[in-house]
């Protein structure tokens, strides 16, 4: 196991890492900014699904998937067509338009991939492909997992209380 220190840098790390997001959030085009690009992604890489399956997979609440929804369908990006199953829900799946945005996004990506990295071997690109795919599965899904709390030990019972002490008077006023 990992010394502490290991850990508190990995922390470190890990917490700059929104750096290295925000880079790469800056290739995106205007017209389709990171929430969009999530949507599209999963769908690409889930099929279609309802917007409660979407919300679960993004893991953020189903008011903001539906602005993101509402945002990559008004571009035409998506198709939100009736669930057969039950009416009043929706099933969402990309598009032809949406196919190729997703083609550009990857493009996007890989290109600041290539000129952030350029110094970096094959080797180490692969190294980081390992560990980065070795951490998310250490993560699961990163949904959030009731979590049981363990039973808090007996507490002894309290000694019986001693009879006063006849000099002392016994009142519940508080003293000024």
């Amino acid at each position: 196991m990992a010394a502490r220190r290991q850990y508190e840098e990995l922390a470190r790390q890990l917490s700059a890492i929104g750096a290295v997001k925000r880079g790469l959030g800056r290739v995106l085009p205007h017209e389709c900014p990171a929430g969009s690009a999530a949507v599209l992604t999963l769908l690409d890489r889930h099929g279609e699904m309802r917007m409660s399956r979407l919300a679960e997979l993004l893991a953020i609440d189903m008011s903001v998937t539906s602005r993101h929804v509402a945002h990559v369908a008004e571009r035409g990006w998506i198709d939100r067509s009736p669930d057969p199953a039950d009416k009043r829900s929706r099933i969402l799946r990309l598009t032809p338009a949406g196919r190729d945005m997703l083609a550009d996004l990857s493009e996007r990506y890989m290109n600041a991939l290539v000129h952030y990295l350029a110094d970096w071997s094959d080797d180490e690109v692969d190294q980081l492909n390992t560990l980065l795919g070795r951490l998310r599965t250490s993560f699961g899904d990163c949904r959030p997992v009731p979590v049981a709390v363990p039973a808090a030990p007996p507490v002894p019972p309290a000694p019986p209380p001693s009879p006063p002490s006849p000099l002392v008077e016994q009142t519940t006023r508080t003293p000024v």
